[in-house]
């Protein structure tokens, strides 16, 4: 196995960010976690785009950046750097940029989801870039500020001004990722293994394991309580060691009874969930998860507020919060 090599703050030029303009669209956790990051690492003149009535308006300009509205912000511009929900940039695209888009002018995204499934149908003047902080958007800040930063991944699907590739690199160094390691990646790799590993991993099967395991232990007599605890609230110390040790790591570092029992399960289990996680790759690569998201989000999310509401009334919840209030974490 060949794996890539990384770059570093060393081996990253700053200059081609320093005569651009640039906007951020959306001012959620990733929007506010670049926007504080690239100010801090030196680039001028980052405004904030948002739509009129945005209640993000406050923070930002409490932030002390300018915030102008989408239209303007598509007019202005050298490059637009598209921070709102994935299943919206398609609305945002169509009713904002595109009738009012500078020529020549470029767009980044933090995910691969839209470009590669095609929400946006950008002109052969767009710059299409990925500049990708590789978690969830407060980290992005939160690493930053301890002096660090997380892994980074870039990728530009058309250079169309020749020097994407460089503006890809800055704009991933000014937000820290060239402390943690900065890599090449494509569009299409990028959106399928994040949505790959949050559906079938890191959050799907995370949470159907965990359910399922409870209702397994409460089923064979076992307290409510205790089932919680060794099937939801240790996995902050798996997960833990995990994050700082790897799998090999983390097994070195468990029970020598957990570790012997978990080999014997561990590959029944993989058996078991193999045939799921290869409908959930065609289902992404197909584009067929994709148009069901953005169809539903049009819809006002009415089938994940639905299984939202759903979750919410399991069980182990009404132990989660007994236990968290009891610990102080609530």
């Amino acid at each position: 196995m060949t794996l890539p090599a990384a770059l570093y703050d060393r081996d990253i030029d700053m200059a081609p960010l320093a005569g651009c303009q640039l906007a951020l669209v959306g001012y959620g956790n990733h929007g506010r976690s670049h926007a504080l990051n690239l100010r801090d690492s030196g680039v001028s003149g980052v405004m904030v785009a948002l739509r009129a009535g945005s209640p993000s308006r406050a923070k930002a300009q409490a932030d002390g950046f300018e915030v102008v509205d989408l239209d303007e912000a598509a007019a202005r511009v050298d490059y637009l750097s598209i921070l709102a929900a994935d299943e919206a940039h398609g609305a945002i695209w169509t009713d904002h940029i595109k009738p009012n888009r500078k020529a020549g002018q470029g767009l980044i995204f933090c995910h691969g989801f839209s470009v590669e499934y095609g929400l946006i149908d950008a002109p052969d003047d767009c710059d299409l870039i990925l500049a990708a902080a590789k978690g969830p958007g407060g980290a992005v800040r939160d690493s930053y500020e301890r002096g660090g930063g997380l892994t980074g991944f870039w990728a530009v699907e058309r250079n169309a001004s020749g020097r994407a590739e460089e503006i890809a690199k800055a704009y991933l160094k000014a937000l820290g990722c060239g402390r943690a390691g900065i890599f090449k990646t494509s569009f299409r790799e990028e959106a399928l293994a994040d949505i790959l590993g949050e559906q079938a991993v890191l959050v799907g099967g995370m949470c159907a394991l965990a359910r399922q395991g409870y209702e397994t232990l409460v089923g064979a007599g076992i307290s409510p309580l205790m089932a919680y605890i060794d099937t939801v609230h240790e996995l902050k110390y798996i997960a833990d060691l995990i994050h700082t040790r790897g799998i090999a790591g983390m097994y070195a570092a468990i029970s020598d009874t957990a570790e012997f029992g978990a080999h014997g399960v561990e590959g029944r289990i993989a058996e078991a969930v193999r045939p799921v996680f290869d409908e959930v790759v065609t289902d992404v690569t197909s584009g067929d998860f994709a148009r069901r998201w953005v169809a539903d989000f049009e819809q006002d999310r009415a089938s994940l507020l639905r299984a939202r509401a759903k979750a919410g009334e399991h069980e182990l919840e009404a132990t989660g919060r007994y236990l968290r209030k009891a610990l102080g974490l609530e």
